[in-house]
Formats: structure tokens, C-alpha cells, sequence
């Protein structure tokens, strides 16, 4: 499994918080690399906010003017790559078919990670202890994720957002990128772009329901 560089704590030059490591300029960046040297050094779950917060130089207060808890730390690039996906969904013409739109949103989003790009807690999951908090705190931003593209897809199809082809469509397409990605996730040094895996997941699956939602 390839190990991801952790940077060394620092000592300040006055302007941090003793033995902290960092000056108190604080960003969702810095609290996340703090995080993750902690993580692996002591685990997810031995690992405090209050302990990210003394690395990363910062009060438990500033903190939570970034995250509203330490399982966000877990998802900062997905988290911030998600909040650009409605934008990407709505991205093609109006006369384009739904699962093809779908299709070509998926491969956007995964165009925007590379083997450099990932969450450290999705290849160090072991050394991390992460792997119980990755799958509680991934509900929500799934159920999500499959809401938006439901909604896209109805919006192009004329259906319900909560109509049974649009929901199990978009679950069905969520679903096959996860698997993708966590394959790619796990293929470790040799791991590759991730857009041709989601591809070879989501491709198969948009067909059918294009076939389905024309069908009907």
C-alpha cells in the first residue's frame, strides 16, 4: 500500500501555540494535514479535535468555523469536489439524454482526481483506523449524491425526481463509481487515472437505463 508523505511537525517561530508546529493562520488545508499526521500517528479514533487543533496552532473554536466534525476531515477533497457536481450535472445542453448527461458529470468529477488526489484516509485506512468512521460518515454524502442525480435525471426525462427509474438509476450509478473509486483507491503505487475505472463502472450502467427510460 503506497504511504502518502507526512510532513514532519514544525517547531514555530513564535507565532504558533507552544510545540504546536504552525503559526495561528489558520485553513482548511492546514487542518487537514494536521489531521492526517495525527491519524497516523496515534489513529482516527485516538485522535481528538482538540489535538488537531494544537497541531494545526489553532482553538477548538476556529476549528469548527471550518468542519462541523472531525469525519469531515475525512472527505475535504470529495467535499469539495461534490459541491461543484449539480454545476456539472446541469453542464450539457438540454437535448442531451439524461443518463448520457449523467454519464459525461460522473467522468467530469472524476477527471478532477488523480493518483495525488485522495483522501489520506481512503489509502491508510488500516494505519488510520478509519475504516468503521469512513463507512458511517459516507452515508449522507451518498444518499446525497444519488439525490442530485435523480433529480437531474428526471429533470431531463419529465419524470419524478422520486420515481422509481430516476432513484434507482441515479443509487445504481452512485453506486458503481464508489466501487470504482475505492478499487482505485486501493491499487496503491501503481495506481492510475481514475476516469477510465469510473467509465468502465458507470458506462454499463447509464446504458441500461437509457435503454429503460426509453422503453418505457
Amino acid at each position: 500500500m503506497r504511504r502518502q508523505r507526512i510532513v514532519t511537525p514544525r517547531h514555530s517561530d513564535g507565532q504558533g501555540a507552544p510545540g504546536s508546529g504552525r503559526p495561528r493562520a489558520s485553513s482548511r488545508g492546514m487542518l487537514a494535514e494536521a489531521a492526517g499526521e495525527l491519524f497516523l500517528e496515534q489513529t482516527y479514533a485516538g485522535t481528538t479535535v482538540d489535538d488537531i487543533a494544537r497541531r494545526a496552532g489553532v482553538s477548538r473554536a476556529t476549528f469548527f468555523n471550518y468542519f462541523s466534525a472531525k469525519s469531515d476531515l475525512l472527505w475535504l477533497e470529495v467535499d469539495e469536489s461534490l459541491a461543484a457536481f449539480p454545476a456539472m450535472l446541469a453542464h450539457a445542453d438540454d437535448d442531451v439524454e439524461p443518463m448520457a448527461a449523467v454519464l459525461a458529470a460522473v467522468l467530469r468529477l472524476a477527471d478532477g482526481f488523480g493518483p495525488e488526489r485522495l483522501p489520506l484516509a481512503v489509502t491508510q485506512v488500516e494505519l488510520m483506523g478509519t475504516d468503521a468512521e469512513l463507512q458511517a460518515s459516507a452515508l449522507p454524502r451518498f444518499l446525497s449524491v444519488v439525490r442530485q442525480v435523480a433529480v437531474a435525471i428526471a429533470r431531463r426525462s419529465g419524470d419524478d425526481a422520486d420515481g422509481l427509474l430516476p432513484r434507482a438509476a441515479a443509487t445504481a450509478v452512485v453506486g458503481a463509481a464508489v466501487a470504482a473509486a475505492g478499487v482505485w483507491a486501493r491499487a496503491g503505487v501503481g495506481r492510475g487515472p481514475l476516469t477510465p475505472i469510473v467509465r468502465d463502472a458507470v458506462e454499463p450502467v447509464c446504458a441500461g437505463f437509457a435503454a429503460a427510460l426509453a422503453n418505457r
